[in-house]
């Protein structure tokens, strides 16, 4: 007679997959896709095995795909087909809230913007901000949810970001305080959100989607440049939050040789020396805009006006200098500047690196040290973008 099979007779149920594996395999793939499971197998030091099941799962999720047209040639026996990120199933929003306008764009997951809407605010209240978002969101969604997956929604802006909470704590340009952005999104969107300051989501972009890649996330020094400066650092691909989130707040680093009264009371503050407002101030008093936006300046000096050339070297030096305290007291592998001369004006990155250079005393190389942004053209939309993809690769969702 036929026993009856009983729970001590089958062995343990195998341990849940970890989570840092599935993510490893996602991240190997980002790095080096198209690349076949073996290939993974050796980058993540996992098992042929567990490659094999991880992969078919993220098949299965729309997060990477087969590409056979990348198998050069078959060999003996079967052919390894590799694998690469899926760039057309699946997508995240990125969301950047800056003093006069709100961008919100669609990114696949190589973090490729493929929709993108500036909109200014009609008044900078954050439920009136916060609500015109949720609606270009919603029609984005809209027009595009039905061919690709939204994973979630990330959001990037200056002043004191609380991620962990998704609270912006404080914004004194926009006049927010304690703003429960990510609850009020989600809630309004259904999508999964995330926020951050400026640098460290343009520090996660550089991570994992940079040009130096490798070396920010050895460690790394980020610089963003807009109406709100701000700084962000990590070391080991570990940026560094602070135990209130509050790390990175340089608004008010006083700047050698800058006499521009901030709104602190103070003279030669950081931020009042180099935001956009100054400089925009200064153009349109000079006569050299017509239209009150960092762009019109970029604009003038890439159309040859000589006047927008000088006041964005000007600018350049002046965030150079800031940069050399940062290059010598985090001596990191790589310092990246986000500001609009540096990412596009001719002349603007070479002035920085020289006033750098000028006043650190870290011995670096500056061509292999200071970097602009990977993202010249979509800063605004990768930041918040990058939010939401850190958010993937860390943990791929289900």
């Amino acid at each position: 007679m036929q026993r009856t099979t009983r729970r001590s007779d089958l062995p343990l149920p195998a341990a849940r997959r970890s989570p840092d594996s599935t993510a490893a395999v996602l991240r190997a793939v980002l790095d080096h896709g198209p690349i076949a499971r073996s290939s993974i197998a050796r980058a993540t030091r996992l098992s042929a095995a567990t490659v094999s099941g991880i992969a078919a799962s993220l098949q299965a999720r729309g997060l990477v795909r087969e590409v056979p047209e990348a198998v050069v040639r078959p060999g003996i026996g079967r052919p390894h087909v590799p694998l690469d990120v899926d760039s057309a199933a699946v997508g995240v929003i990125g969301v950047h809230i800056a003093v006069p306008r709100a961008t919100v764009a669609l990114l696949n997951l190589r973090g490729r913007v493929l929709v993108r809407h500036q909109d200014p605010h009609g008044r900078r209240d954050p439920q009136s901000v916060l609500a015109a978002v949720a609606d270009r969101v919603a029609a984005i969604h809209r027009d595009y949810g039905r061919r690709r997956r939204i994973l979630g929604l990330g959001l990037a802006t200056g002043g004191w970001v609380d991620g962990l909470n998704g609270t912006v704590v404080e914004h004194p340009v926009l006049g927010w305080r304690d703003v429960p952005v990510a609850a009020t999104l989600s809630a309004a969107t259904r999508l999964p959100v995330r926020v951050d300051s400026n640098s460290r989501a343009l520090l996660r972009a550089e991570q994992l989607l940079g040009r130096v890649a490798g070396d920010a996330r050895r460690s790394a020094v980020q610089i963003f440049v807009g109406n709100v400066v701000d700084v962000a650092f990590a070391t080991g691909g570990v940026i560094h939050q602070g135990p209130r989130s509050a790390a990175g707040a340089v608004a008010h680093l006083p700047v050698e040789g800058c006499a521009e009264p901030c709104s602190c009371g103070r003279i030669g503050c950081l931020q009042a020396a180099v935001g956009e407002r100054a400089l925009v101030r200064r153009a349109l008093a000079a006569g050299l805009i017509e239209r009150p936006d960092i762009h019109a300046v970029v604009d003038a000096a890439l159309a040859g006006s000589a006047g927008a050339v000088a006041l964005l070297e000007e600018r350049a030096r002046r965030v150079g200098r800031a940069a050399a305290l940062l290059l010598d007291l985090f001596d990191p592998d790589v310092l990246l500047v986000s500001e609009a001369g540096a990412n596009r004006v001719p002349g603007c990155l070479a002035a920085l690196r020289a006033e750098v250079a000028a006043w650190s005393s870290a011995g670096a190389d500056m061509t292999t040290t200071v970097h602009p942004s990977s993202f010249p053209e979509n800063v605004l939309a990768v930041a918040g973008g990058a939010v939401a993809l850190d958010q993937v690769y860390a943990d791929p969702p289900i």
